[in-house]
């Protein structure tokens, strides 16, 4: 079973990603802030990791860069999940190591598949 560690200070989004990925069968580890999802991703080393941007302190972004450029973590797939949604954020995403950039309200089928797309490419 792939353990998938979704890093958001929102609570509703957090119940909203916990329900799908429940739902499809997928553990979940939860962070409500970039630098406990950079500490968790490397003591758990999840499957993969769901990425906000806007937290508060370590956002997304540096978040993303730390996980991505960390030595035992560099192989985990990092989807961005975020409401920024212009193409500097996309093309910022993907230049901190992200493999992926989806925007929020998030649609459960498009998560899971690329979700599924990035668990079976490992």
């Amino acid at each position: 079973m792939a353990r998938i560690l979704i890093v958001d200070d929102s609570p509703t989004e957090m119940f909203r990603f916990k329900e799908i990925l429940n739902k499809h069968g997928f553990d979940v580890l939860e962070a409500t802030n970039g630098a406990d999802g950079v500490t968790l991703a490397q003591a758990e080393l999840p499957d993969l990791v769901l990425m906000d941007v806007v937290m508060p302190g370590v956002n997304g972004f540096q978040a993303t860069r730390q996980i991505a450029r960390g030595t035992e973590t560099k192989h985990i797939p990092i989807i961005i999940v975020s409401t920024k949604d212009q193409d500097t954020d996309r093309v910022w995403g993907k230049r901190q190591g992200a493999s992926d950039y989806l925007t929020k309200p998030i649609d459960e089928n498009q998560l899971i598949n690329v979700i599924k797309q990035y668990l079976s490419a490992g």
